[in-house]
């Protein structure tokens, strides 16, 4: 007979999008994964939109309860082998998430907790989150998406605690196995991201002004929702006062078939994120399976990704004159741009592809 794990999962759900709650829909989608256990879900996220997060609101309080309530009766009422956590690792969210592990250690045995973002080696030497990191963390297997963000946990996890298993996108329809032939007149670059100033957006358009006072040419669209920290009038506002208005161009948020266009009509992808707590970028797994090259920074497992010279280029986080001269190498250089696309594509083919995510991750859980 087939024997089945039982196992709860405690993950964000979107909305809103964003890397860790797509990753934990692929999981509640995955027939591998639902075919081999039995899988109860509770969604951790207390936001439904990216405008409510980071804010305090009355309904993320009693989302938060809702939560805590039915992951108590799921565990009291049913026996798991497994407690499958996606959690935050720093600050705020850390503390908001801690109980769940708590309550998960206190009824299995095997707690299992995927960290989708860094910044504990910051908070590892405070004294009270020293200790309730120790709490929290014994006894349990902690995923990481790369072998390069060890380094941010390393004061508290140990290494035989870990294992690695790295994000991957499901494939496209038509998927571009073939040479890109794009008739863009001018090259396209794409950034798609929500305007967030860490994603780097600002630096973008300090660099496109360089790349315009060099006499390069160029388009550039901005593809992203609109934020608290950026809105509409001030990224158009940004555009004009850099003297952008004929390079750049902000095209709001795009989701299925319109992003779809944008990556197909682009000739760059550009990512200059210096988030703190960048970890796996998932859009840059997006920009691989269409062939495209990627211009980003050293940031969490990015250069894992990315390796400069062979799928893109990388520049350090905040260096606006580095990550000008990265474009302009691939404005100018209309063969390389189509050798690294064609990298790109090879790597999420061979590394990035949604069933080698699953396919790890299910080992994982069974083990």
């Amino acid at each position: 007979m087939k024997t089945y794990n039982n196992i709860l999962f405690i993950v964000p759900l979107p909305p809103p999008v964003h890397g860790s709650s797509m990753m934990s829909m692929y999981i509640k989608n995955s027939k591998l994964i639902n075919d081999n256990a039995r899988c109860d879900y509770v969604n951790l996220s207390t936001s439904r939109s990216m405008d409510e997060i980071q804010k305090f609101s009355i309904k993320k309080i009693f989302r938060f309860l809702y939560s805590y309530l039915k992951t108590f009766i799921y565990l009291v009422t049913r026996r798991y082998d497994t407690c499958y956590l996606a959690t935050s690792c720093f600050g705020i969210p850390f503390l908001k998430d801690a109980p769940f592990v708590l309550m998960c250690k206190l009824f299995c045995n095997n707690v299992i907790i995927h960290f989708h973002n860094k910044g504990m080696k910051e908070y590892s030497s405070k004294p009270f989150y020293k200790w309730i990191y120790h709490l929290v963390y014994k006894h349990t297997t902690v995923i990481l998406l790369s072998e390069l963000l060890y380094d941010d946990v390393k004061g508290v996890i140990k290494k035989e605690q870990v294992r690695i298993c790295p994000n991957g996108i499901p494939e496209l329809i038509n998927s571009p196995k073939t040479e890109s032939k794009k008739n863009n007149p001018i090259p396209t670059i794409l950034f798609l991201s929500n305007l967030i100033e860490s994603k780097g957006v600002i630096c973008l358009l300090d660099a496109c002004k360089i790349l315009r006072d060099q006499g390069c040419e160029f388009i550039c669209n901005l593809v992203g929702g609109e934020t608290k920290e950026i809105n509409i009038e001030r990224i158009n506002k940004e555009i004009s006062n850099r003297g952008l208005g004929t390079y750049v161009f902000y095209k709001g948020r795009a989701y299925g078939l319109e992003k779809e266009r944008y990556y197909n009509n682009a000739d760059i992808f550009v990512f200059p994120t210096y988030y703190a707590q960048e970890c796996f970028p998932v859009v840059l797994l997006e920009a691989m399976q269409h062939r495209l090259p990627c211009v980003s920074s050293y940031e969490g497992a990015i250069p894992e990704i990315i390796e400069h010279g062979y799928n893109g280029l990388l520049c350090n986080p905040h260096d606006v004159d580095s990550l000008a001269h990265c474009l302009k190498n691939l404005i100018n250089n209309k063969e390389g741009r189509g050798r690294m696309g064609a990298n790109s594509l090879s790597f999420y083919e061979t590394k990035y592809k949604l069933t080698n995510f699953e396919s790890t991750l299910n080992s994982i859980l069974k083990s």
